[in-house]
């Protein structure tokens, strides 16, 4: 039943961002017969995430969610018969009365705070009433391994040690950066070819410009592209994966029918646009579904848990699995983004169509429409920041699922989410017109439907979405094997 409510509350983050405050754990919590990873640590950090950054800004998600989990399973790994650390090798703690629920829970309790203090600085406070709320002093320092905290404590800076400066540029000073340093900013030094404003080269990515409807307009700005030169966890070098060049998007034409690929070109916009003009409720809300990580990668894993009736170390086994095979997989992603620079569909319709009037979805509440002039075509979802090529998403759920797959030894799921009528953060009050059910039977059909809702959301052409699958499911097993090195307590 515990579980059930904590899954209720990860799919309800995507509908409405509660306040930060709200999803702090009760303290009933029983540090005896309780799982703190899911029930304390998940329910307190996600509101907080989501008030953080954006739903789809993955490479910042993906971020706080495998290094907190890297803590996890580092603060219980001494007490696993065979299970070492990734960050520390802290003994094993001797059977009986130390290796209890309590201890663990304590252990991953504290890591977690160590951790998250260095992810999310300013909400301190959060973090603190954290601890508080299930009778656990946050000032407590000991390093003492033979104790939970200690274990805890030690793990987590182990941790942060190791991950505070690798490559991601968390504290804003790598790069060379020695004065008003902003965390997780870019130090490669990339700039688009197009501003956006002009476009200078159709196949490649040209920022967009997003506002909330206040008044206030922002141009996009690529996220971490540095993410591409992070240390994986699961392999040494992202150079190892490529993707093919995407060739129906590499037009180097003027906008005039002209140039080799163009034809290529045209027709992947022109699938979009067809997409666009035929969304169903459906396919909007599991594009919207998608779009929130935390909800679909993240609720999927809770929902696995309980259905496979896994104990506190198999969840928190898996779920640092599956926070680490997306993650490397975004390095691998993100370096090809920054490879090919490749056009996004909003882009390229405009320029093949200017202010033609097009077939298409006119915004929310209009439904489709015939008089939509191209220049004002909007995708579905908000287009995200970063270059088109390949997919993100479709790398996220293709990598999520071959890890999920290898971990419990099925691709069965059988996972339903009800996403109730008038839910969708687009459209409220209109979509989806009736409650419906999203299907998930297997972890094949949850990557395959995953990778879909990017295109039926308006932001990849398909290409992007069949190189992103192809190029992370072999990550997943990766990382399968790196987890499953250290349970066994085999790797050096």
């Amino acid at each position: 039943m515990r579980s059930t409510n904590i899954i209720k509350t990860l799919l309800a983050s995507g509908l409405a961002l509660a306040a930060i405050h709200s999803a702090r754990p009760a303290s009933a919590f029983d540090l005896d017969t309780g799982n703190a990873a899911l029930e304390v640590v998940v329910q307190t950090a996600a509101p907080v995430i989501l008030s953080t950054v954006s739903p789809s800004d993955a490479s910042l998600i993906l971020r706080v969610t495998a290094v907190t989990t890297t803590a996890w399973f580092d603060a219980i790994a001494p007490y696993g018969p065979t299970t070492v650390g990734v960050y520390s090798r802290l003994g094993r703690r001797p059977p009986g009365e130390s290796v209890t629920n309590r201890n663990k829970n304590i252990a991953l309790l504290y890591a977690s705070y160590r951790t998250l203090n260095s992810l999310i600085p300013k909400e301190a406070d959060v973090w603190t009433d954290m601890l508080l709320s299930v009778g656990l002093d946050p000032n407590d320092t000991s390093t003492d391994i033979t104790t939970a905290v200690g274990i805890g404590n030690v793990a987590g800076a182990a941790v942060v040690s190791a991950r505070e400066h690798d490559g991601m540029n968390q504290l804003g000073d790598e790069g060379g950066c020695l004065y008003n340093c902003q965390p997780y900013a870019d130090y490669l030094g990339y700039s688009p070819v197009n501003t956006a404003y002009v476009v200078k080269d159709a196949s490649r990515w040209q920022p967009n410009i997003t506002t909330t409807g206040n008044g206030i307009f922002l141009v996009q700005q690529f996220v971490t592209p540095q993410w591409s030169v992070t240390t994986p966890f699961s392999y040494a070098d992202p150079s190892i994966f490529f993707s093919p060049p995407p060739f129906m998007s590499r037009w180097k034409g003027n906008g005039f029918g002209k140039g080799v690929g163009f034809a290529d070109y045209k027709e992947q916009a022109d699938q979009v646009l067809q997409v666009s003009a035929a969304l169903t409720d459906a396919q909007k809300m599991t594009a919207e579904f998608f779009n929130d990580k935390i909800r679909s990668l993240g609720a999927s894993t809770a929902f696995a848990a309980a259905t496979h009736g896994l104990t506190l170390d198999e969840f928190v086994q898996l779920d640092f699995l599956v926070n680490l095979a997306a993650f490397d997989g975004g390095i691998a992603t993100w370096q090809e983004k920054l490879r090919y620079d490749a056009v996004r569909p909003f882009t390229a319709i405009r320029v093949l169509y200017g202010d033609t009037p097009v077939q298409a979805w006119g915004g929310p509440g209009k439904g489709t429409v015939t008089d939509l002039p191209a220049s004002q075509w909007k995708s579905y979802l908000n287009v995200a920041d970063h270059p088109e090529y390949p997919s993100g998403s479709a790398c996220f759920c293709a990598a999520h699922a071959e890890a999920s797959r290898r971990f419990l030894g099925s691709d069965n799921l059988g996972w339903v989410v009800s996403i109730p009528q008038g839910s969708s953060l687009v459209e409220p009050g209109i979509t989806p017109a009736q409650d419906i059910t999203l299907s998930f039977a297997t972890w094949t059909q949850f990557e395959e439907i995953c990778g879909m809702s990017r295109n039926w959301g308006g932001v990849h052409f398909l290409a992007s979405i069949s190189s992103g699958r192809d190029l992370c499911s072999p990550i997943g097993d990766l990382a399968y094997e790196f987890v499953k090195a250290h349970i066994a307590g085999t790797t050096p």
